[in-house]
């Protein structure tokens, strides 16, 4: 197979895999069937496009050979269709001479909503939509959970039958239903943005392609829902981290932390946009997680240096943030911001407050954070055992590489 080819199909599922699935499903009404016509049409690409080179449309290419592999399924076994899910609605009746790409963001939304039904676990909302809408792979969905590979597995798989047995329909809500959904709505592009920004294992920081897509979504939902203060802050939040995006890695590879970043070389337009929508979004009492996050987001943004930063404000705002979402992540992000605030020595008891905590014991933040303290405290062999420690639990190989470098300045 011809490198180039097994490249453009590599690129064309990290950037097209929403918009193929979102339309199969449209056709099919039954997400693993949808999903098995999407892998086959992916697996043709890589024949076909050795021999006829890439198409100028990937996308639109692979939608109608996966559309066309369901078309052809259901026309094959008429009783097949009849066992289906209701996922489709009513008034959408799939075309079986259609080819052409349907609305596609109207696609992805009716899937965002349709796995984040109410009738589904709420962790089963946010799993599912991730591996289905963003192409992630189980481990993938595993480590933004921080659980098992097995046990996401299952989860996915029971948030699928829950569709099925349901009859959950495939359609964006109507207004009065969307009150209930939007909550679980929000995490999934929040997690999916996360997810992109510091890729949780490979070659690079960074997923540009699930970036993008979690701002394009985040727009959508804001376009739908112009007055909601959780949309707003969730898009400021994108917006406020991503402006830094070009500078988190040195022109030699290495990882630049937010200390050592050009800040004139960060997107100011998208800051500027972002802090309008975080007050829009703080005008709302009490604030939503999504509103203080991105405050948080905003300290540092609208600090000229990395001496600057208002680190009190940042744990104030973390303060409020633990209170209404209890979350270990984000507990361990306030111990980091009190260490900045108050020195080391309180940010590492604040920190190893949380060494109980079930969530983070294969978090390699957590050890990378008191490693951190600890040389800072002069503590260095202690803080090579939390290299060490944190080195073992860390799959991205430039984080890896930061963390190896840190631990060999400690030797020398």
């Amino acid at each position: 197979m011809i490198p180039t080819v097994a490249a453009a199909v590599a690129d064309a599922h990290r950037r097209e895999w929403a918009f193929v699935l979102a339309a199969t499903v449209r056709v099919t009404g039954d997400l693993d069937l949808a999903e098995e016509c999407v892998q086959d049409a992916y697996a043709k690409a890589l024949t076909t496009w050795d021999t006829r080179g890439v198409p100028a449309n990937a996308g639109a290419w692979l939608t109608t050979v996966a559309k066309n592999r369901a078309i052809d399924l259901l026309r094959r076994d008429a009783t097949m269709r009849r066992s289906l899910p209701l996922l489709l609605d009513d008034q959408v009746e799939p075309d079986p001479g259609e080819t052409a790409a349907p609305e596609v963001a109207d696609d992805r939304l009716r899937l965002i909503f349709t796995c984040c039904h109410p009738a589904i676990a709420p962790q089963a909302q946010v799993a599912l939509t991730l591996r289905l809408l963003c192409g992630l792979t189980t481990a993938e969905v595993a480590r933004a959970f921080l659980v098992s590979e097995t046990t996401m597995a299952a989860r996915i798989t029971r948030a699928k039958k829950k569709i099925s047995s349901a009859g959950i329909p495939y359609r964006v809500p109507p207004p009065e239903e969307l009150p209930a959904r939007i909550d679980a709505v929000l995490t999934v592009v929040h997690l999916l943005f996360t997810t992109g920004h510091t890729a949780p294992a490979g070659d690079t920081l960074v997923r540009h392609d699930l970036v993008e897509r979690s701002l394009d979504l985040a727009r959508m939902l804001r376009t739908l829902l112009p007055g909601d203060a959780d949309v707003a802050g969730l898009l400021a939040l994108i917006l406020l981290t991503d402006a830094r995006s070009a500078t988190r890695v040195a022109e030699d590879g290495r990882l630049l932390l937010l200390a050592d970043q050009d800040r004139t070389q960060w997107d100011h337009r998208s800051i500027g946009e972002g802090v309008s929508l975080v007050r829009e979004a703080l005008r709302r009492r009490p604030p939503g997680r999504f509103a203080l996050m991105a405050a948080i987001a905003a300290v540092h943004s609208e600090a000229p240096k990395w001496q600057d930063t208002d680190w009190r404000e940042v744990v104030a705002l973390y303060g409020l943030l633990v209170q209404i979402w209890p979350s270990p992540v984000v507990a361990l992000n306030r111990a980091v911001a009190v260490g900045f605030a108050e020195g080391p020595a309180r940010g590492l008891e604040e920190l190893d407050a949380l060494a109980a905590e079930p969530q983070l014991a294969g978090y390699g933040y957590l050890a990378a954070s008191r490693a951190d303290f600890l040389r800072r405290l002069g503590r260095t062999a202690e803080a090579r055992t939390a290299y060490e420690e944190a080195l073992l639990l860390t799959e991205n190989s430039l984080e890896r590489d930061f963390l190896a470098t840190r631990l060999t300045q400690l030797d020398g």
